[in-house]
């Protein structure tokens, strides 16, 4: 794959998708992974006005750091990106505070909420702006695993890089001259306090994911591992169908109509 030729063909994509709906330019929130650096960049690209939105809610300083060096980064190389910053840590602390007994239940629902407020922050700066919100979920959390959360990050306008795989996103990322940082580090939602790595919650690698994604049964023998990555793949894509199909309508029949 050219990934050059990726760029500007998603660039292209990005800036017609957004001139035939009205809109005056695009909105981002950046995490301080290489999914968001990426978007960012291709949305920077298009000459729109691109607002890079760093939202922090209690963020490791590692990922607080890498997201504002990526931010400075494109603002160094293109006069249409504008920076913002809202800390919502407050917000959610708020939030957090007036809800019951804190179950399992709970402190997954809560990672999920720091999600859903960055969704709910986005779309008021995007309105206010006139910017349509640029998603940054890659082919394996959309379609494959569904490891995004639903109305949060999954709460979109528009989808630049919904159709690569987590890898192809990192090499197009080099194509793009993203800071080596960002394409080192390894892949976090940036929901949990502990910085708990992608891999660490699905307890799989995003290669792993991409094999079981497109695996095809040949009849041959498969390794200890591979079993266990295609179970997790299963599982997780059999889980989150909610998050992945469209949402059900139950449709009354006409003969009770």
């Amino acid at each position: 794959m050219d990934y050059h030729k990726v760029g500007i063909f998603i660039t292209n994509w990005l800036k017609e998708y957004t001139l035939k709906a009205k809109s005056e330019g695009l909105i981002i929130g950046i995490s301080g992974g290489i999914d968001s650096a990426v978007t960012s960049t291709l949305c920077a690209m298009t000459g729109l006005k691109t607002i890079i939105l760093s939202m922090p809610i209690r963020q490791t300083e590692a990922e607080h750091t890498r997201a504002k060096n990526h931010i400075n980064d494109l603002k160094s190389k293109f006069s249409n990106v504008i920076e913002m910053e809202i800390d919502l840590t407050d917000t959610f602390q708020q939030f957090s505070s007036k809800l019951p007994e804190k179950t399992t239940e709970h402190f997954l629902a809560m990672a999920n909420t720091r999600s859903r407020l960055r969704m709910l922050t986005l779309y008021a700066i995007g309105q206010s702006n006139n910017c349509l919100v640029a998603g940054t979920g890659n082919k394996v959390e959309d379609f494959g695993v569904g490891f995004f959360t639903k109305y949060g990050d999954g709460g979109v306008d528009i989808s630049p890089i919904a159709d690569l795989m987590k890898t192809d996103v990192w090499e197009l990322a080099k194509a793009l001259n993203v800071i080596p940082e960002i394409i080192e580090a390894k892949p976090t939602d940036g929901l949990w306090e502990d910085g708990r790595s992608d891999e660490d919650q699905i307890g799989a690698s995003y290669p792993e994911l991409e094999w079981a994604m497109e695996y095809i049964d040949d009849g041959k023998e498969l390794s200890a591992r591979q079993k266990e990555v295609l179970s997790i793949y299963k599982k997780y894509n059999q889980n989150n169908r909610h998050k992945m199909d469209p949402i059900p309508v139950c449709i009354i029949p006409s003969n009770i109509l």
